[in-house]
C-alpha cells in the first residue's frame, strides 16, 4: 500500500470512527444519567437497570436488522448502486414492523411478567412495571431510528447522525432531571420519569433521521420497497443476513440470561452489576465504532471489487482493535477508586462493584477484538455463519450453563460467578483469530446482483 493509499485509509477510517465513537459515548450516557440520578434510591436504580434489559434485547434485534442492511448498503455504495440501497432499506423496514409490535405489546400489556423474568424481588418488580409501560413507546421510535441511521452512515452522513444523537442524549439527560426530580413544576415521577425522558428523546432522534433523509435526497423510503421485494434480493439478504441476525439474537439472549442470573443473586449484586455495565458501555464506545467503521471501509472496497485493498484494510483494523483493547481495558480498571467515591451503595455492594470494575480489564480487551472482527470485518464480507456458530456455542454451551450451575447448584460467591459469566469474550478469542487468518471474509457479495423486479 502506497503512502497516499495509507493516508486515504486513515482519513476515511477516522472520519467514520470519531463521530461513531462520540455517538456511542453519548448513548452510553443515558443509562449513566439514569444510574446517577437514581443512585440515592438503590431499589429504583436496580429496577431500572433490570427493566432496561428489555431495551437492550430490543436494540439487539434492531441492530441485527440494521447490520444486515448496512452489510449490503456498504457494498452497494462502493459499487455505486443507489437503487438497491433503497430496496434494502425498504425490506429492512418491512422486517422491523413485527419486532416493534411484539416488544410494544409485551412491555405495555405484560410488564409484570417481563420483570419476573429478570428478578423475583417484589420491590424491584413494582418499580419496574410503570417504567416498562412508559418505555414501550420509546421502542417504536428507537427501532425506526436504528434502521434509518444504518443507511445514513453508509452514504456518508455519519456526522449528521452523530449530531442528532448528541441532541437526543442531551435532551434525554435534561428531561431525566425534570421528570425524575419533578423540576419546573412537573410532578416528581422517579424511575418512571427516566422512561418518559427516553420516549421523548427517541421521538426527537427519529425526527432528525427523517429530516436528514429528506434533505440530502440520496436515498428514499418508498412504499413499494416495503410492500414488494424482489425474490433475488430476498434470497441474497437471507443468505448473508440471517446468520448475523441469529448471531445477534442468541448472543443477546445469552447476555440477558447473565443478567437474569445476577438478578437472582440479591439486590447488592444487581446494583453493582448495573453500575459496572454502564462503565463497560462507556469504555467500549470506541470498540463498537471501530467495528462499525471497519465494516463500512472494508465493505466499500469489497463492493468495488478491490479485494486486496479490503484485505489490507482488515489487517490494519485488526491490529488497531488489539491496541485499543489493551488501552481501554486498563482505563476501565483504573476508574474503580473514583467510581466508589461517587456511589451511594451498601458496603457489600461497593465491595462487589470495586472487584467487578477491575475484572473489566480482560473483558474489554476481548470485546474490542471480537466486536471489531466478528461484527465488523467478517460481516463486511458476508462471513456471518462463523459468528453465529462461535457466539452460540460460547454463550449457550459454556457461559450460561457454567454460570447457572456455579450460582444455583454450587452456590459459589457472587464475585466468582461474575468472573465466570464474563469469560465469553476471552474463551472465543483463539477461534476468532484463527478464522480471521483464513481470509474467508474477503468476498464481494453484491457482484452482478440483478435489479429486483418491480
Amino acid at each position: 500500500m502506497s503512502i497516499s493509499e495509507k493516508s486515504a485509509f486513515r482519513k476515511k477510517l477516522v472520519s467514520l470512527i470519531l463521530p461513531m465513537t462520540l455517538q456511542n459515548f453519548m448513548f452510553s450516557l443515558v443509562p449513566l444519567a439514569d444510574t446517577v440520578m437514581l443512585v440515592s434510591d438503590q431499589d429504583a436504580m436496580s429496577a431500572v437497570s433490570l427493566a432496561s434489559q428489555v431495551a437492550f434485547v430490543f436494540n439487539m434485534f434492531c441492530i441485527a436488522l440494521a447490520s444486515g442492511c448496512s452489510m449490503f448498503a456498504a457494498q452497494f455504495w462502493g459499487k455505486g448502486d443507489k437503487d438497491n440501497i433503497e430496496k434494502i432499506f425498504g425490506y429492512s423496514m418491512k422486517l422491523l414492523i413485527p419486532i416493534l409490535a411484539v416488544f410494544f405489546s409485551c412491555t405495555m400489556f405484560l410488564p409484570e411478567g417481563v420483570m419476573r423474568i429478570y428478578t423475583n424481588e417484589p420491590l424491584l418488580i413494582a418499580n419496574g412495571i410503570p417504567y416498562l409501560r412508559i418505555a414501550s413507546f420509546s421502542y417504536i421510535f428507537m427501532g425506526l431510528s436504528i434502521i434509518y441511521e444504518s443507511i445514513l452512515k453508509n452514504v456518508g452522513l455519519v456526522k449528521q447522525c452523530t449530531f442528532a444523537s448528541t441532541v437526543m442524549v442531551i435532551l434525554n439527560v435534561c428531561l431525566n432531571a425534570v421528570f425524575i426530580y419533578g423540576l419546573l413544576g412537573v410532578p416528581k415521577m422517579g424511575a418512571s420519569g427516566a422512561a418518559l425522558a427516553s420516549a421523548i428523546a427517541s421521538l426527537t432522534g427519529f425526527i432528525f433521521c427523517i429530516y436528514y433523509m429528506h434533505k440530502k435526497k440520496i436515498v428514499s423510503l418508498k412504499l413499494k420497497n416495503i410492500v414488494r421485494t424482489g425474490i433475488h434480493l430476498r434470497q441474497r439478504y437471507s443468505k448473508y443476513s440471517a446468520p448475523f441476525f441469529l448471531n445477534q439474537i442468541t448472543w443477546c439472549l445469552g447476555f440477558t440470561m447473565i443478567t437474569v442470573i445476577m438478578g437472582h443473586l440479591g439486590s447488592d449484586a444487581v446494583a453493582a452489576n448495573a453500575i459496572v455495565t454502564v462503565i463497560k458501555d462507556i469504555v467500549s464506545a470506541f470498540c463498537y465504532a471501530l467495528g462499525a467503521g471497519g465494516a463500512i471501509v472494508v465493505g466499500n472496497e469489497l463492493g468495488a471489487g478491490r479485494l486486496d485493498t479490503a484485505k489490507d484494510y482488515g489487517k490494519r483494523i485488526m491490529k488497531l482493535s488489539v491496541v485499543s483493547g489493551l488501552i481501554l481495558g486498563i482505563l476501565a480498571a483504573s476508574t474503580a477508586p473514583l467510581v466508589i467515591k461517587f456511589v451511594n451503595l451498601t458496603p457489600l455492594a461497593e465491595h462487589y462493584l470495586f472487584i467487578m470494575i477491575l475484572m473489566c480489564s480482560y473483558y474489554i480487551l476481548g470485546r474490542s477484538i471480537n466486536s471489531t472482527t466478528i461484527g465488523g470485518i467478517f460481516s463486511a464480507g458476508g462471513d456471518t455463519k462463523f459468528g453465529f456458530i462461535c457466539d452460540t456455542v460460547t454463550m449457550w454451551a459454556f457461559i450460561v450453563p457454567v454460570g447457572a450451575i456455579a450460582a444455583f447448584v454450587f452456590k459459589l460467591p457472587v464475585l466468582v460467578v461474575y468472573f465466570l459469566l464474563n469469560l465469553d469474550e476471552i474463551v472465543k478469542l483463539p477461534v476468532v483469530i484463527a478464522r480471521y487468518r483464513q481470509f474467508k471474509w474477503v468476498k464481494n457479495i453484491v457482484n452482478d446482483m440483478e435489479a429486483d423486479e418491480e
